[in-house]
């Protein structure tokens, strides 16, 4: 089956679709009225209407049965709900991550070497943003940076814990969100690098937090949603 066309008119009528559905008008087992009456109800296309169910079949909302109709299969939608769970483990892991962070800046502001600085700021200065070659090629530039931190600290343990997170992490954000987290810009990342080339670790760690803030409140209220 071709994936439903998505389209304001489509998400339009499948949310309305799906409140109907969620208030109980058409309890689990229901054959739901047809596309000619969705039609009128909805004020759309009955084309509409169709890539709307379509839609809410794929999220297991619905179940079209031959030569009989669309059935309600359940009230909630399952597809949302498991977003919503890889959601909450992505902010466990993504808080998780920040503290790696903020503890390897930290390390790093007493341990860093003039190499390390030098690194540091050439990874920074490369990384440049999702425009330049894509998002992709972004992320591994971005990550590169982060990893020349997590060297810098000297703790061998703490960089291979550093790998999994971040494949971890990067795995449930395409998946779960399409890639789409507040991105901090050059200028929280260089306050990250100053800091540790002051050579002042509670500042580093200041740095840190305050880079992962954004991101840390946009997953929580994508978990509320």
């Amino acid at each position: 089956m071709q994936p439903p066309v998505r389209n304001n008119l489509t998400d339009g009528a499948a949310d309305a679709l799906r409140a109907e559905i969620s208030a109980g008008r058409w309890p689990v087992g229901t054959r739901i009225p047809n596309e000619a009456t969705l039609s009128e109800m909805l004020l759309v296309s009955r084309g509409t209407v169709r890539e709307a169910v379509r839609f809410l079949v794929a999220q297991g909302l619905l179940e079209t049965r031959q030569g009989s109709g669309t059935y309600v299969r359940a009230t909630a939608d399952p597809a949302a709900a498991l977003d919503r769970v890889r959601r909450a483990c992505l902010r466990d892991q993504w808080e998780a991550r920040a503290a790696l962070d903020a503890e390897a800046a930290r390390l790093a502001a007493l341990r860093r070497t003039p190499a390390d600085i030098e690194r540091m700021r050439r990874l920074l200065g490369e990384r440049g943003t999702a425009a330049d070659g894509g998002r992709e090629a972004f992320v591994r530039r971005d990550i590169a940076f982060h990893k020349a931190v997590v060297a810098a600290s000297g703790n061998r343990a703490m960089m291979e814990i550093y790998d999994f997170f971040t494949a971890a992490i990067m795995d449930v954000i395409q998946s779960s969100l399409g890639g789409d987290l507040p991105e901090p810009g050059a200028e929280a990342h260089a306050a990250i690098v100053d800091a540790i080339a002051a050579g002042d670790p509670d500042k580093a760690v200041a740095a840190v937090r305050a880079f992962a803030a954004p991101a840390l409140l946009e997953l929580d209220r994508l978990i509320s949603q």
